[in-house]
C-alpha cells in the first residue's frame, strides 16, 4: 500500500482545523441579545470549542503515526519492505474488542439522548458505556499478552513496536476520556441535578463525552483496518 491513506488522514486533521478556525473567526458561539435562551445556551460554548481543538490535534497525531507506519513498512524512499519487518498476525480478540468499543459508543449515544428526559436513564446508559470501554481496554491488555507470547514477538521487529505504540496511544486517550466519564457520572448523582443550570451543564457534558467516544471509535476502526491490511 502507498502513503495515500496516511496523508489523507493528516489532510483530514488539517481540514478539521480549518473548519474550526472559520467557526472561531465568526464567533458563532457568542451569546446573542435576541433572546434569553441564546444567552443561557450559546451555540459554541468554550468546552465544545476546546473539544474540537483537541480532536483536530488527535487526528493529526494519528495521521502522523500512520504515515510513519507506512514509511517504515515500505522503506523511507519507497524501496522494498525492510528485511527486519516480520508481518504480525493480529490476535483474534481484537475483533471482540472492536465490537465492545462499538457497543460502548452506542451506549454513549443512548446516554446523550436519554439524559435530556431522565437523569436516571442517562446515568445507566453512561455507566454501561464506561464499563464496556473498560472491557475493551482489558481486551487490549489480553491482546498485548498474546502478541508477547506469539512466534512473531521480537524486540527487533518494528511491526511489534508499532502495534504496541498505536494501541497504547489509543488506549491512553480512552483512559483520559474515562476520567471525564467518571466525573460526569458523579455529577449525575448530585441531589440538585434537576436544577435547570446544573441540568444544562450535565447535558452538555454527556454530549461532549459521547462525541469523544464516537471519535475514538472511528480512530480505532482506522487503526485496525491499517493493521489488518498490512
Amino acid at each position: 500500500m502507498s502513503l495515500t491513506v496516511a496523508y489523507a488522514a493528516l489532510a483530514t486533521g488539517i481540514i478539521v482545523w480549518l473548519i474550526l478556525v472559520r467557526k472561531l473567526s465568526t464567533k458563532s458561539w457568542e451569546a446573542q441579545p435576541a433572546s434569553a435562551t441564546d444567552v443561557e445556551a450559546p451555540r459554541w460554548p468554550a468546552q465544545r470549542v476546546g473539544l474540537w481543538v483537541f480532536l483536530a490535534v488527535i487526528t493529526s497525531l494519528f495521521g502522523l503515526f500512520t504515515s510513519a507506519y507506512y514509511m517504515r513498512l515500505h522503506g523511507a524512499h519507497g524501496s522494498a519492505a525492510p528485511t527486519d519487518w516480520a508481518q504480525l498476525s493480529e490476535p483474534p480478540v481484537l475483533w471482540l474488542n472492536t465490537l465492545l468499543l462499538i457497543a460502548a459508543s452506542v451506549a454513549m449515544q443512548a446516554a446523550r439522548k436519554s439524559v435530556r428526559s431522565s437523569a436516571e436513564r442517562g446515568f445507566n446508559a453512561l455507566l454501561l458505556g464506561g464499563l464496556l470501554t473498560l472491557a475493551f481496554l482489558g481486551g487490549q491488555f489480553y491482546a498485548w499478552s498474546q502478541v508477547r507470547d506469539s512466534e512473531f514477538f521480537s524486540p527487533l521487529n518494528p511491526a511489534i513496536a508499532f502495534f504496541y505504540l498505536l494501541t497504547a496511544v489509543h488506549g491512553l486517550h480512552l483512559l483520559g476520556g474515562l476520567y471525564v466519564w467518571g466525573r460526569t457520572l458523579a455529577r449525575l448523582r448530585r441531589k440538585d441535578v434537576e436544577v435547570i443550570d446544573v441540568r444544562l451543564s450535565i447535558n452538555q457534558s454527556v454530549e461532549l463525552v459521547s462525541v469523544y467516544w464516537h471519535f475514538l471509535l472511528l480512530v480505532w476502526l482506522g487503526l485496525f483496518a491499517v493493521m489488518l491490511s498490512t
